[in-house]
């Protein structure tokens, strides 16, 4: 019986679809789980039905990057930071309308990184992407597009090897930066929708964390505690990319700043790590599901 609160679908940048993703989980014996897809909360009232059908316990999700900025770090400019919404109400307009207004942004950035892109096959004297081509990749999105997409197909035109390839090539030299949101604005809005707020994978190396001002996880706390903590209601503390030392690090913090802990593989399906980490059940009885309900 385990534990995974951060799983995205084909919704956002997954490769399963809400279906698949119950199915793998229930093989898995993952009792109690959140789909937690970018911008997206599309799938979620289907998956509170499959949650039934299945006999699980599921968690509504979902991811938000926000702009971050700390006058200390950076030379003042922001970085990219994720943060992880829980036990939202999914019919909640302004949230709703604002997820909207991010898919939009998302579809006028792809098409802004496809022209950078461009300029490296033009430099490269390789064929230019088309307006058809942002057609096929369009086609591959579920609900919010992101950069995944993009990398995925250049794979399928055999440009490059990998996805992980096709960022370290392409990618990151050719990103245009998400629609920009405030830590404030996004705490606004998951909590006038009745949900929580947690920030997620701080320390993550490879990703959108804390480690983009400094990698001393005493500063990455001292930050939160001074310019986060009154916007979140918690951490995530197990992640894919947290080691022993970053997890135990975060618990003891969280816990004393009396915030939720969390924790998920943060699964894309590639590979399926979902399920992968020791989570234990007490985390899940901090939104109200005691184990005796399982």
């Amino acid at each position: 019986m385990s534990v995974d609160l951060h799983i995205h679908s084909k919704c956002s940048d997954g490769k399963m679809t809400v279906e698949e993703i119950f199915r793998e989980a229930s093989r898995r014996g993952i009792c109690v789980f959140s789909i937690t897809d970018h911008d997206s909360i599309d799938c979620q009232e289907y998956a509170i039905a499959l949650a039934d059908r299945f006999r699980t316990k599921y968690i509504c999700g979902l991811e938000v990057n926000v702009s971050f900025v700390h006058p200390e770090y950076n030379d003042s400019k922001p970085i990219s930071l994720d943060f992880l919404a829980y036990q939202y109400d999914i019919h909640y307009n302004p949230l709703i309308e604002k997820l909207k207004s991010l898919r939009e942004f998302r579809i006028k950035r792809a098409e802004r990184i496809l022209e950078k892109i461009n300029v490296e096959f033009r430099n490269e004297k390789n064929p230019e992407f088309t307006l058809n081509d942002m057609q096929a990749i369009q086609e591959s999105v579920g609900s919010a597009f992101g950069r995944p997409h993009i990398a995925d197909y250049i794979v399928r035109k055999g440009i490059v090897s990998s996805r992980q390839r096709a960022f370290e090539k392409y990618l990151i030299k050719c990103n245009v930066p998400k629609m920009p949101l405030s830590l404030e604005e996004v705490s606004e809005l998951v909590k006038g929708a009745g949900g929580k707020l947690i920030l997620a994978h701080p320390n993550n190396p490879r990703g959108t964390s804390l480690v983009g001002f400094t990698c001393n996880i005493n500063e990455q706390k001292k930050i939160i505690k001074e310019s986060m903590i009154k916007y979140i209601d918690g951490i995530e503390c197990w992640h894919s990319s947290h080691d022993k030392k970053t997890t135990e690090s975060y618990i003891s913090f969280a816990m004393d700043q009396d915030l939720i802990i969390t924790g998920g593989s943060d699964c894309h399906q590639q590979p399926i790590i979902m399920g992968n980490i020791n989570i234990p059940y007490y985390i899940v009885e901090q939104f109200g599901i005691a184990k005796k309900d399982i």
